[in-house]
This record gives C-alpha cells, structure tokens and sequence, in this order.
C-alpha cells in the first residue's frame, strides 16, 4: 500500500516536538530509556541529543528535520511493516525517513537489541 499524497503532506507538516513525546511513552511503557531512544534516532540522523533537544524546542516539521539529517547509509536496510505500510515500497522520499523513525522506535519498544537496530556490520 503506498501513502496517498495528502499523507505524505501531513507527515511533511508534522513537528518532530509533537512527535518526539509518543515515541518517549512507547518505549519507556516496555521498560526502554529516553537515552537509548536518542541513540537510535542520532543513528539515523546523525543528530546528538543536544541537536534533538533543540530541534524540539525550535518546533521543526519533519520535513525541516530530515531535511537537516545526515542519513545513515545503512538506513536502506531498516525494512518491515509500520503502520500497515512496508517501508522499503514507500516511494515518497520524507515519508519514508519518517516510517524509518517510526520503525527504529518501534524495534526498540518491541524489546530487540541496540545492535540489531542499529544494523551494524
């Protein structure tokens, strides 16, 4: 299933501040910290948690804050269903960085190790 274009507008408009709490209570519900958290999202971003801090305070929509990434190479890999969509067949550039993100968090909250969504060599 591919998003429709007003999907991929509304996942452009939304802040990563009104975002970032969600993933905060999901993860920390399965027994997760807010520190391993900011280290999978500096993995694909490249962001540390005093650029995350700061993109929530400056209130960035998600298309200003992948715009601002530095992508991680092997983010290609991050593969799977979130949301009812499959990410690899996502065509829409940001909204699939967006479904990554939800996907690295989802990872961590289903209890899987650092290493493995990390996808390190």
């Amino acid at each position: 299933m591919e998003p429709t274009k007003e999907h991929n507008e509304k996942m452009a408009k939304m802040t990563f501040a009104s975002v970032y709490p969600l993933y905060v209570t999901k993860i920390e519900r399965k027994g997760r910290t807010i520190k391993e958290l900011n280290q999978v999202i500096q993995w694909l971003t490249s962001f540390d948690e005093k650029k995350i801090k700061e993109l929530i305070k400056e209130n960035v929509t998600f298309e200003t804050f992948f715009a601002k990434a530095k992508l991680n190479d092997n983010a290609k890999l991050i593969k799977g269903l979130i949301c009812g969509y499959r990410v690899e067949e996502i065509e829409n550039p940001l909204t699939k960085q967006v479904r990554y993100l939800d996907k690295l968090v989802d990872e961590l909250a289903k209890g899987k190790s650092l290493d493995k969504i990390l996808r390190e060599p």
